[in-house]
């Protein structure tokens, strides 16, 4: 079990987990952000933009990470660490013989373009790998999105696979190109 909460930093972004204070920047990130979003996401939830969902999503998050389930981080950039420019979520840990989980993001619709997601996934990565010792990394992203594509390829992550019908994205089932990274350096007696 973990109980220190990771401070990921590269050349200008600053990824974090969210604590409650950030509830009014998340809600702000999501509003500006909505319609640019809503094509990539699963349907937004009723409570998505209050409060009290966010609330309870921060406290949950905590617990995933301590309890080696998630790691769910916003980025920000150094010049203004109080405003969210986007998101890395790794969910779904396996350890045992697998050592695996996924990874999905978001940026915003203003900041495209300008590697930082890049730039995010890869900090993000690598302490993934260093820190918390995973074997694999998957990202699985429509064909359309070509944009999440390059980032994905940009990184090293490989194509594996193509999956009909994979997720239920904004109310359609969406077609997936599965990618997976590979750590290199895991050490088997870390966990």
């Amino acid at each position: 079990m973990r109980s220190e909460l990771p401070v990921i930093t590269s050349d200008r972004l600053l990824l974090r987990v969210p604590i409650l204070e950030d509830i009014p920047q998340i809600i702000k990130y999501f509003t500006d952000n909505k319609t640019y979003l809503t094509p990539f996401y699963p349907r937004w939830a009723n409570s998505f933009f209050t409060e009290k969902y966010w609330h309870y999503q921060i406290e949950n998050s905590f617990l995933e990470f301590i309890n080696d389930q998630s790691l769910k981080l916003f980025i920000y950039t150094k010049k203004n660490p109080t405003i969210i420019i986007g998101t890395v979520n790794f969910s779904n840990f396996v350890r045992g013989a697998a050592h695996f989980c996924y990874v999905g993001y978001s940026l915003a619709e203003a900041r495209q373009g300008k590697g930082y997601m890049t730039e995010a996934l890869k900090a993000a990565t690598q302490y993934v790998f260093q820190e918390l010792n995973f074997h694999r990394i998957m990202a699985n992203y429509m064909p359309h999105n070509r944009r999440s594509g390059n980032v994905l390829k940009r990184l090293g992550f490989v194509i594996e696979g193509y999956a009909r019908d994979y997720l239920l994205i904004n109310g359609q089932w969406e077609d997936h190109i599965l990618t997976s990274l590979i750590n290199p350096n895991w050490q088997p007696d870390q966990y």
